[in-house]
């Protein structure tokens, strides 16, 4: 599992970090383990002055630096607008890979077959509960 600092999460604040460090959670892995469940978040919340819905949001973040090596074209699958597990997993592999190649080129693309391993991870992997737990 990688573990990044908070600051790299996208629309984290210094204040949130530290709400977070204040309860131990350092690291994007500790926190995607602390708000998979609606009932954690919520709990969290409590302990951090941090909604729910932005406990959601860090989450997602955190559960897409678990998909290997997906990492380095995030910013590009977040402006396809794949900003989740959910998202990534309805992804047609090969429609994604197309698209990923038009916006970054082919010689700085991933293969078809790393595009595959990314879905595929996703459906197996997709953990977060959302929603209250509905899907």
């Amino acid at each position: 599992m990688p573990m990044k600092a908070l600051e790299y999460l996208r629309g984290i604040s210094p204040d949130d970090v530290r709400r977070l460090h204040g309860r131990g959670i350092l690291h994007t892995n500790q926190l995607l383990h602390l708000v998979t469940l609606d009932i954690d978040r919520h709990r969290l919340e409590r302990r951090t002055g941090i909604s729910e819905d932005r406990l959601l949001e860090f989450g997602r973040q955190c559960a897409m630096l678990e998909i290997s090596g997906l990492e380095r074209y995030l910013p590009v699958v977040r402006r396809l607008g794949i900003v989740s597990l959910k998202t990534l997993k309805a992804e047609d592999p090969a429609e994604l890979h197309r698209k990923v190649v038009d916006a970054v080129g082919y010689n700085g693309a991933p293969t078809l077959s790393d595009v595959q391993y990314w879905v595929s991870q996703a459906r197996y992997c997709d953990f977060m509960e959302d929603d209250g737990g509905r899907t």
